[in-house]
């Protein structure tokens, strides 16, 4: 058997792992359960990203995001939602988007936003067909 010195702090963070591990699997562990389990759930990112992830986070606290790990939980869902096909994602440059939201305010259109907008223009032409299928249908 191998020593491993490790510091306080890493032995009480392991000993609660330990106590989770025993309480989800109803059964006693080991360090070495606790350390496994620990490393088939971790994702090793390069320390770039992480360093990039933590700026993004600092510098936009509006966001609400606290820690990393709520960041890339919420990046992960975020794209599997478009990766499963239940939405598509269509881009827009940030440049043209901001002047449009300005056109939208200025132009008092009646439209909340460009999201707004783009919704209310799908939502017409999907009547605008279905009505156009409907009259098809009755020739």
């Amino acid at each position: 058997m191998k020593t491993l010195r490790i510091s306080d702090d890493a032995h009480q963070k392991l000993t609660a792992m330990l106590g989770d591990l025993t309480a989800q699997t109803m059964k006693m562990q080991t360090y070495t359960d606790a350390v496994e389990s620990l490393l088939s759930q971790s994702v090793i990112l390069p320390p770039e990203l992480l360093n990039e992830t933590q700026n993004f986070i600092d510098t936009n606290k509006q966001l609400g995001f606290t820690t990393r790990e709520e960041f890339i939980r919420e990046a992960i869902r975020f794209r599997l939602r478009f990766l499963k096909d239940d939405y598509r994602c269509v881009e827009i440059p940030k440049e043209e988007y901001e002047k449009t939201q300005q056109a939208i305010r200025d132009l008092d259109t009646g439209f909340l936003s460009v999201d707004d907008f783009i919704a209310q223009q799908i939502r017409k032409l999907l009547e605008k067909h279905a009505a156009w299928s409907r009259q098809k249908e009755s020739y």
